[in-house]
């Protein structure tokens, strides 16, 4: 404030100013806040609500007429929606006819219009429409319409030709409608409507005038021929290198030709097996594998084609005279078997179809000669697509229908029952047998010896599909601790964990060194399957396993076995195993040779194989139903035994074959009929639910299965992701003497599967250790591998082969439990207390009786021991609690039992 007034001082020329603008800023000052104060009052205003607009002059009936318009429009938008859906869900076979009869009630107006002139709105649009786009050609749109109309009708199952034909119909209409056009003169638009539809129409006009124009009449009347052509032959699906041949069968079927191939003899194929057959020995026995096989590729098919001469694959076939002519029957078993899918693959008939001839015999066969006839042979077709003559059926006194089975499996006799082919199942490329990793692999190994100073050398490896085994010799006075001491080492030099050292390899003077593969092969199930048949053997109850790492096919006779156990932790490939075992069987065996009881308590793994004509009964998921199930195959055993002793045979494959010698045969008066027994296998694929539900029936029921049912050709294949001791307990592992470990997660699993590590060190996905009976040491290998695409083909050719026929004894529980209610006097309430008390809480304690019940120690004690032979509580087992064997949820059943009721 001080400087202002010398700020005036020194400026007097301003001095007279300044009073004058100071009354302006002082105004100014004044003005400002009065000028705010209206501003924050506009703000107030602009937030208040918007004043209401003015009366529409309508009325507002513009907006009621829109809004009747969007709902009459959202109405019938619902109506058609509705319409479409319920012709989305109509079933397609209706849809098809609705198609077709649409087409002939289109077709009846057409004609109506061309053919009977017809007056009306509606005659006037077939002319404008019909008459017009098809011009001279009109009359002949009502029957095209008519023959698709029926098309339709009469093959509905065939929609993939629709597109075909369509495609076809177009050219050809086209073509020839522009050849008439042209024909006609080719009038053009300027002569008129009625010019053109007496010529070709707006089609014929439209094809041939873009032609005629730019190439002139000469070449577009060949191109329009030509298009013609092509429509003909889209529409009869024929090829123009298959012309000659169907104009021939033409010729045949009027008449005007013969048939050239009525008079032929047998075919190029049928003369080359006429020639193996005359060659072939009259009974060379089924040869059988004992154990693991691990064949060689080069060798295998070497010995092959030495070995094959023409002989079948089943010793049941009767075969010609060698000092003969072929006789009808003949020249028809080799048409049969030119049927079977092996044929195709150049090895020898498959016994199934080549079974055909069996019950028919020439005129100058020996009348004394056995002919046996199996049961549920073939009698009527082969159900592989198509209907098959048969070609066996000449002398009809010959053939005769066998009674059904009375005490055995019992299968359905029929029809013709032909095994799948192997190119369902994938082929897989060719394993390496050398790498870049390998190589590098071994300069570690060497470079490992040298640092360490140990007097070994890598000799060689042999490359299998997951791991690669390296041979090492060493030196002389060299201790082969020196190498398997620097295990560590060696899996720090070639950065895999998962090293195993075989001290020695078998059968050679050599340290084995397995590494993993960091480049792994797939083992498809079909190689292993198909070096199996090119081979010869036949045996049904041989199964693929996988490949070793020696590159050798594995394969196992679960005949020879005769029980293996499969465990592994989850993920390792246990179930892809399990998949392969039943495929196996599916493949290479009839339901005839082997039947199956499949157990699957996890309800998820085997579900793809419910309805196969193998199983004797549905697969059965319920623990307690596989407890009765385990029960039956007790029983049927000792049914086979009491035959094999009646008749003096120490195998079922000798009682078999005498049986289909005709040289066994029931007593005088007995109605019974003796058919061959059919092997009998039984996969659990989870033990362990088992065992806990019923342990005590389940291992009783294999213990005895596995001590007697070698002989009677009973097999069984335990599963189990949890190879514990009270899973495997001792007395079954001393009963299944072949093991398959794959992965496990500790070194006591591996002890237990197969009492020696090595398990823990197995890298999962289908590597594992098979130690079959009477090995020392396990074979390592890669577990074959089979796709779910593929046992659906292989399930589904089973299924359209033969429908199963199950037994209706092998889930039905004992019926005795009535006679031992005497037993619980008036008790029945008190038990039934003591029943519900002990499920719910699952704890079984006697103390906990008297104290819940009120009762003294006599009647708690009494009362546990009748649960105990209800199977509701397990044995004493000192001061503990016992183990209660009913799970809550089955509580109503047990009640019901106890008061003799039904289950439900």
């Amino acid at each position: 404030m001080a400087s202002r007034p010398s700020a005036a001082k020194k400026q007097p020329a301003k001095k007279a100013a300044a009073p004058a603008k100071a009354p302006a800023k002082k105004a100014a000052a004044k003005k400002a806040p009065a000028r705010k104060a209206p501003a924050k009052k506009a703000a107030a205003k602009k937030a208040a609500p918007a004043p209401k607009p003015a009366p529409s002059p309508t009325g507002g009936i513009y907006r009621l007429v829109r809004a009747l318009w969007l709902g009459l429009a959202h109405a019938v938008g619902a109506v058609f929606r509705g319409i479409g859906n319920g012709a989305k869900n109509l079933d397609p076979a209706h849809r098809k006819d609705g198609v077709a009869l649409l087409l002939l009630g289109m077709a009846l107006i057409v004609a109506a219009g061309t053919w009977a002139d017809l007056k009306g709105p509606v005659g006037d649009l077939v002319e404008i429409l019909v008459t017009g786009s098809f011009g001279r050609l009109d009359l002949l749109v009502p029957i095209l319409l008519a023959v698709i109309a029926v098309r339709f009708i009469r093959h509905p199952e065939q929609p993939d030709a629709n597109g075909r034909i369509v495609i076809g119909l177009s050219a050809l209409v086209i073509g020839v409608l522009g050849q008439v056009h042209i024909a006609c003169g080719a009038p053009a638009r300027s002569a008129g409507m009625q010019a053109i539809r007496d010529a070709g129409g707006l089609i014929g006009w439209g094809a041939a005038t873009p032609l005629t124009y730019t190439m002139g009449e000469v070449l577009a009347v060949p191109l329009l021929v030509l298009l013609t052509v092509f429509g003909l032959l889209v529409v009869t699906a024929t090829p123009v290198n298959a012309i000659p041949q169907r104009l021939r069968q033409l010729g045949v079927r009027l008449g005007v030709l013969d048939d050239p191939e009525a008079d032929d003899e047998l075919s190029d194929d049928d003369a080359r097996y006429d020639e193996q057959w005359r060659e072939g020995l009259p009974g060379r026995p089924r040869r059988r594998s004992g154990g693991p096989r691990a064949y060689d590729p080069d060798g295998a098919e070497r010995e092959a084609l030495s070995e094959r001469r023409g002989r079948p694959r089943r010793s049941a076939v009767p075969q010609p005279a060698q000092d003969r002519e072929l006789d009808a029957v003949d020249i028809a078993a080799a048409a049969a078997a030119d049927l079977d899918g092996v044929v195709m693959h150049g090895l020898p008939p498959s016994p199934i179809v080549a079974d055909l001839t069996q019950g028919v015999r020439g005129g100058d066969r020996e009348a004394t000669a056995p002919t046996p006839v199996p049961a549920a042979r073939p009698k009527q077709e082969m159900l592989t697509g198509g209907a098959v003559p048969d070609l066996t059926k000449a002398p009809p006194e010959e053939i005769r229908d066998l009674p059904p089975r009375a005490e055995q499996l019992q299968l359905s006799g029929d029809i013709t029952y032909s095994l799948p082919s192997l190119d369902l199942l994938e082929r897989g490329g060719p394993g390496k047998a050398r790498s870049a990793a390998n190589d590098a692999v071994v300069a570690s190994l060497t470079n490992v010896f040298t640092e360490f100073k140990v007097d070994a050398a890598v000799t060689g490896f042999t490359r299998g599909p997951t791991v690669t085994r390296y041979e090492v010799e060493l030196g002389p006075a060299v201790k082969v601790e020196r190498i398997t001491a620097l295990t560590k080492n060696i899996a720090y030099a070639v950065a895999s964990p998962d090293v195993r050292i075989i001290s020695p390899i078998p059968g050679k003077s050599a340290v084995g060194i397995e590494i993993p593969n960091t480049d792994r092969e797939m083992v498809n199930l079909g190689d292993v399957l198909r070096l199996a048949d090119a081979a010869e053997d036949d045996h049904p109850m041989l199964v693929a396993l996988g490949k070793d790492v020696e590159g050798g096919y594995v394969m196992a006779n679960l005949a020879k076995m005769p029980h293996i156990l499969v465990a592994g932790a989850t993920g390792s490939g246990k179930s892809s195993c399990i998949n392969c075992l039943i495929t196996s069987v599916m493949v290479r065996a009839t339901p005839e040779d082997v039947r199956m009881v499949l157990v699957d308590p996890k309800r998820v793994e085997l579900t793809a194989y419910e309805g196969i004509p193998h199983l004797i009964t549905p697969i059965i998921t319920n623990p307690k139903r596989a407890a009765e199930a385990l029960q039956w195959v007790v029983r049927e055993m000792d049914l086979r035994y009491d035959d094999l002793a009646a008749y003096g045979f120490r195998h079922i494959d000798d009682f078999n074959e005498a049986i289909r010698n005709g040289k066994v045969k029931p007593p005088e008066g007995s109605e019974r009929e003796l058919q061959p027994y059919p092997y009998l296998l039984v996969i659990v694929d989870e033990l362990a639910d088992l065992m806990m539900v019923a342990p005590r029936d389940v291992e009783d029921a294999i213990v005895r299965i596995t001590q007697l049912a070698r002989a009677a050709g009973i097999h069984l294949v335990l599963a189990t992701q949890r190879p514990s001791v009270d899973v495997v307990t001792g007395l079954i592992k001393a009963n299944v003497p072949s093991r398959l470990a794959f992965a496990t997660s500790s070194l006591a699993d591996s002890r237990v599967i197969l009492d020696q590590p090595g398990a823990e060190k197995l890298i999962g996905k289908g590597d594992g250790l098979f130690l079959p009976m009477g090995a020392n040491k396990p074979t390592r290998m890669q577990g074959a591998f089979v796709t779910e695409a593929e046992v659906a083909a292989v399930v589904q050719h089973c299924k359209d082969q033969m429908a199963p026929v199950f037994r209706d004894d092998v889930t039905v529980g004992s019926k005795q439990k009535k006679e031992i209610d005497e037993d619980i006097g008036d008790d029945l309430d008190l038990l039934c207390q003591a029943a519900e008390l002990v499920v719910s809480t699952q704890f079984g304690s006697t103390s906990m009786l008297q104290r819940k019940l009120r009762v003294g120690f006599a009647k708690a004690g009494r009362l546990m021991d009748l649960m105990e032979s209800r199977n509701i509580v397990g044995p004493s087992e000192g001061s503990k609690a016992r183990d209660v064997l009913v799970k809550p949820d089955e509580l109503d059943g047990v009640l019901a039992v106890i008061r003799g009721e039904s289950a439900g």
